[in-house]
């Protein structure tokens, strides 16, 4: 890591700890340690094996993509790739730093940067088709609900399916149209050849024009693999469902053995839309912010609501920084294809 992100890692671990600590403000010290000591311990390790299989999941995604084309890619090396990923997005505002790093995680493996960069788009793409697909399932079954008793976060929901429907739809033009897509490309960059040198516009151009052709082919060549894309397909189903069931363990953990699944559930697809919204990284403080105001009605006890919103960002946020950090130590194993070697 470099400097840079080693501070900026430093800085929102001492935010979330003023925000924790903000969080508690009004909560007695000893009515949280009793609500805590009196956590049902095995549904809090199911909520906690839900994470670990979001994480491996995600690795077995990374290794089926991968072992389509690559030989001797391990499974070890597979693990690494969402780890690092969660550590980035956690990081970088908008969870921008995710995909650069799991480009270089998998260049240090000798996987060709090419090839890398259209695999990890494809998994993008599966994943956000996916991530809109348990979105309108939500909306449909939960929006009725935030709509009546938090009008403006309702909006927020909105406005991110919007944001994350545009981009799946921009992937699906470069897929469909290839040509169409490169040239509207073209008109809406044009203007900012108005403000920037035209030596660096056009290597910007440049630069995104191949882009869209490497993704181009890959999707060309992917899509005759209709079997592979199915069982990613599942898999990153499934990879979502963990991880979305995991507030619903978490207040079972804390004796709230009434909940509805299907509810509690579907205002967590809810809750990680609103959080993609948040400019600051990891959405620290909306993420916080959203938990309670959605889940309060559930859970009657403040102390018991505010410790369930700080178990549910421990599993969700810092545990996937944390086996990020684990894997930037771990070194990666050699595949067939060599590139140079690069740094986090």
């Amino acid at each position: 890591m470099t400097r840079r992100n080693k501070w900026v890692l430093t800085l929102m671990l001492l935010l979330g700890i003023v925000i924790f600590a903000y969080s508690l403000r009004d909560i007695k010290f000893p009515v949280l340690i009793n609500d805590f000591v009196h956590i049902n311990f095995w549904w809090f390790g199911v909520a906690v094996v839900c994470m670990l299989l979001y994480l491996g999941l995600e690795a077995v995604i990374v290794k089926v993509f991968i072992s389509d084309r690559i030989e001797g890619f391990s499974f070890k090396d597979a693990l690494r790739i969402p780890a690092v990923e969660q550590l980035f997005n956690g990081i970088t505002p908008f969870s921008s730093g995710g995909q650069p790093a799991q480009l270089i995680a998998l260049m240090q493996t000798g996987v060709d940067a090419g090839k890398a960069s259209s695999i990890l788009l494809m998994k993008f793409v599966v994943f956000q088709s996916m991530i809109v697909i348990n979105f309108l399932i939500a909306l449909v079954i939960g929006f009725h609900y935030i709509q009546d008793k938090l009008h403006a976060l309702a909006w927020l929901v909105v406005f991110g399916f919007t944001i994350h429907l545009a981009v799946i739809i921009g992937l699906l033009m470069v897929m469909f149209w290839h040509a169409f897509t490169k040239r509207a490309v073209a008109v809406v960059l044009y203007p900012m050849h108005w403000f920037m040198k035209p030596a660096r516009y056009e290597r910007m151009a440049a630069n995104i024009d191949s882009k869209i052709d490497s993704f181009y082919a890959e999707s060309v060549r992917i899509s005759g693999k209709g079997k592979l894309m199915l069982r990613v397909f599942v898999i990153t189903f499934f990879q979502l469902l963990f991880y979305y069931l995991i507030p619903y363990f978490i207040m079972l953990a804390l004796g709230y053995t009434t909940a509805n699944i299907v509810m509690v559930t579907s205002m967590h697809v809810l809750i990680v839309m609103v959080i993609s919204l948040f400019p600051i990284p990891g959405g620290s403080g909306g993420a916080e912010y959203s938990f309670e105001m959605i889940f309060k009605s559930y859970i009657a006890s403040n102390s018991k609501l505010v410790l369930a919103m700080i178990l549910w960002r421990l599993l969700t946020y810092y545990f996937g920084m944390l086996t990020g950090l684990v894997a930037m130590v771990i070194k990666p194993d050699k595949v067939v294809e060599e590139s140079g070697p690069t740094n986090l």
